[in-house]
């Protein structure tokens, strides 16, 4: 088998077998931006769909569309079957189905031969707790519905003789039950591709200062790759390919890439380099379009690094000046947002009282970002966490008697599409994507509270 490298956490996997060679795409994010425009790709990808015109079979682990790109798919030929878990809740079926392709749902840990001698098997990353794996808003309401979230996946291809395991973004404390499953299944793993990113918007669009937001940042690398280090440990795998997540904000969120705590891949891949033995496990990275060939142990060609000075140009230049989807539209008047905001209150009072949480937190959700907001306009509202209401705030001086609160500026543009729901546009994808300005106080995390927040929207369950 070989695998070849194209951007983040897409990659080719491949083998010529008896019946004929067998390619299978995975996770393609190839084309734009995503996360409403926020994510870009550097280096830039050279998207060819010729490339793609004999691929097999699609896996795509979870939904976020760095992984599953509305833009890429349609442009690798509907025909390809579309491996995924069969997860509880069906969003990403559904959304694959809309694009036309023909979805495959594979039981948790059932292996199944695609072609010749060559299998997959998915297994689910389970007990999410968005603390840990650094996505604020968490990805669903999964545990009240269905006892369980199953958002990622970790795959394992093999042909008989050597075994890939793809773990795409399970951060290790919730997937490592998972983790030795598959030690215990595939005792000698060839090659592991194991995320070396914990992207999340934290620190770098919270209200801290530049000293505060080095020291979080600083934290949140160390943690994230101690934990892939942890992976690798655990696996034992011959070689490792630390990959995914990988990417450069745009627009103007651009200049938050330096506060972002997410080292390079060249960084990661030495500080992987000083933890691990290499006689015993070897790292790899590989360039756009180069492979690594498990059976030969070689390298298609030898890693290029970027030049920092080079993509610090292209922000600037490229980068920099992306308008992302919603900038597209117009602003909407503040009463249009006013007359959703107490029925988007009522959803979230509805999985508040069934999850039995309550907080003296209060939610501030600002409307003075956007410039053409008039002086005798509301700054935005108070969303109370115990059933206390709503209260609109009519200046700073409205804000200071809350003594704990968490507040969300964004533009007012998202905003409305955020309040319409997720076939819209989901609060999750808005917080992943950074487009979520927080000011937090004290500066503690309550899971129960985002978990709440991602039904604020007006339309039925």
């Amino acid at each position: 088998m070989k695998i070849t490298s194209l951007n983040s956490a897409s990659v080719l996997i491949e083998e010529n077998v008896k019946s004929g060679n067998i390619k299978i795409l995975c996770d393609p994010w190839l084309i734009g931006e995503e996360y409403f425009g926020s994510w870009g790709m550097y280096p830039p990808y050279d998207f060819n769909s010729k490339t793609f015109e004999d691929i097999d079979f699609i896996y795509i682990s979870h939904i976020h569309p760095d992984h599953c790109s509305k833009q890429t798919l349609p442009k690798t030929g509907k025909k390809i079957p579309v491996l995924i878990h069969n997860f509880p809740e069906k969003s990403l079926k559904i959304t694959i189905e809309k694009l036309g392709f023909k979805v495959i749902e594979i039981e948790h840990n059932l292996r199944i031969r695609l072609k010749g001698n060559v299998f997959i098997n998915i297994l689910a990353a389970d007990n999410c707790d968005p603390n840990i794996c650094g996505k604020l808003m968490g990805c669903g309401l999964l545990e009240t519905k269905f006892g369980t979230t199953q958002m990622d996946t970790m795959s394992i291809i093999d042909n008989e003789k050597e075994v890939i395991v793809n773990t795409n973004d399970c951060p290790f404390q919730i997937a490592k039950n998972a983790v030795k499953l598959v030690k215990s299944l595939y005792p000698k793993i060839n090659l592991l591709l194991v995320g070396y990113v914990k992207a999340s918007s934290y620190p770098q669009t919270f209200d801290f200062d530049n000293e505060e937001m080095d020291k979080e940042s600083s934290i949140k690398q160390e943690q994230k790759l101690e934990t892939t280090k942890n992976f690798i440990d655990l696996f034992e795998p011959e070689y490792y390919i630390p990959f995914a997540g990988r990417y450069t904000l745009t627009g103007k969120f651009s200049h938050l890439n330096e506060f972002r705590g997410e080292p390079e891949l060249e960084y990661a891949h030495e500080w992987l380099k000083e933890k691990i033995v290499q006689e015993k496990c070897k790292g790899i990275i590989l360039n756009h379009e180069e492979f690594f060939d498990i059976t030969k142990e070689q390298v298609s060609k030898e890693y290029k690094p970027i030049i920092i000075k080079d993509k610090q140009e292209y922000i600037k230049n490229t980068f920099s000046k992306k308008i992302f989807d919603y900038e597209k539209e117009s602003t909407p008047k503040l009463f249009e947002l006013l007359n959703m905001i107490p029925k988007a209150y009522e959803n979230f009072e509805k999985v508040r009282k069934s999850i039995g949480w309550t907080s003296d937190t209060t939610i501030i959700l600002r409307f003075d970002i956007n410039e053409n907001k008039k002086d005798e306009e509301p700054i935005g509202v108070a969303i109370s966490c115990n059933g206390n209401g709503i209260q609109i705030l009519m200046g700073e001086k409205d804000i200071l008697k809350f003594k704990k609160y968490l507040s969300m500026s964004l533009d007012l543009r998202l905003l409305k599409w955020l309040l319409l729901g997720p076939k819209k546009a989901h609060w999750s994808l808005a917080d992943i994507g950074c487009h979520i300005k927080y000011k937090r106080v004290p500066n503690t995390y309550e899971r129960a509270l985002y978990y709440c927040w991602n039904r604020f929207f007006v339309s039925n369950p």
